[in-house]
């Protein structure tokens, strides 16, 4: 059994299933022109028959293509089908991206909305920015609670004891040099993000080129299905600050809630927002 079957490990796990799904991963996380079947044996830490095995079997459902000509296996397009349905069954993008337009048109920047998946933000739709620069931003993949605007808004909905086992789980491991690495600073910090509504990345997750950011803030709803807040984000890393902001910018939000805001950093023209999804 690998390191990997290791941490995946559990009473209705079935190491099959987990392999065949990390290959899947594998491919993912590749080159565009496919991954040969060495190359995935290496990585999945079983041998070329056993990986052989679980590529044919992933391709006879569609789920992995044997791509010629080329080095070997890339993703299948029964994916498409799946994210096609995963889309209706989720709609909250859907229901959100009227709001998303909004923002990237209004402070020219790429703009997300998020759900909760067990403290995780999981982005589920995106709106880029105008520009021919533009960042990797993938949907569908957990981002870090502690470092990620989202997530801290996500994190912010939570009292301190769930904060703690978030990041128990999680590590607090520092990505940049302005990552929050320690739980107190942390849990201070989140504060904050309650007081004035929304919450910041200040180049925090290392993700980013330098210069950039993202500003997060929460929508919540009583059919929300987590209970937790659903975040809307924007990045301001397609254009450099002409100064660096303070860590904690805008206005005392304390009392009552108004709708969320669009945030408006120092020397820009944006104007507020129009309300939470």
């Amino acid at each position: 059994m690998t390191e990997e079957d290791r941490q995946v490990a559990g009473r209705y796990t079935v190491q099959s299933v987990a392999r065949a799904l990390r290959l899947v991963e594998i491919v993912a996380g590749g080159p565009p022109g496919g991954l040969s079947l060495s190359e995935l044996a290496r990585t999945l830490g079983t041998s070329k028959s056993s990986t052989l095995a679980l590529a044919r079997t992933l391709v006879a459902f569609g789920y992995l293509r044997d791509a010629h000509p080329g080095p070997g296996y890339t993703l299948g397009t029964g994916l498409i089908r799946l994210g096609d349905i995963v889309g209706r069954q989720l709609p909250l993008g859907d229901l959100c991206r009227p709001l998303i337009e909004d923002l990237s048109r209004e402070t020219k920047l790429t703009a997300r909305v998020a759900i909760s998946e067990g403290g995780y933000p999981v982005f589920v739709d995106r709106v880029d920015g105008p520009g021919s620069v533009r960042f990797h931003t993938p949907l569908g993949q957990h981002e870090l609670p502690y470092g990620s605007a989202a997530g801290k808004a996500i994190l912010a909905a939570m009292d301190a004891d769930g904060v703690r086992r978030m990041c128990a789980e999680t590590g607090l491991a520092p990505r940049t040099a302005h990552t929050i690495a320690d739980i107190g600073t942390l849990l201070d910090h989140l504060a904050g993000v309650r007081r004035l509504g929304f919450a910041v990345d200040d180049e925090e997750t290392g993700e980013k080129s330098s210069g950039g950011s993202c500003a997060a803030t929460p929508t919540t709803s009583r059919a929300s299905w987590a209970g937790a807040p659903t975040p809307t984000s924007a990045r301001r890393s397609e254009r450099r600050r002409s100064r660096r902001r303070p860590r904690e910018p805008g206005p005392d939000m304390s009392g009552e809630r108004a709708p969320a805001p669009v945030v408006r950093w120092p020397g820009d023209a944006v104007p507020t927002g129009r309300g939470s999804a």
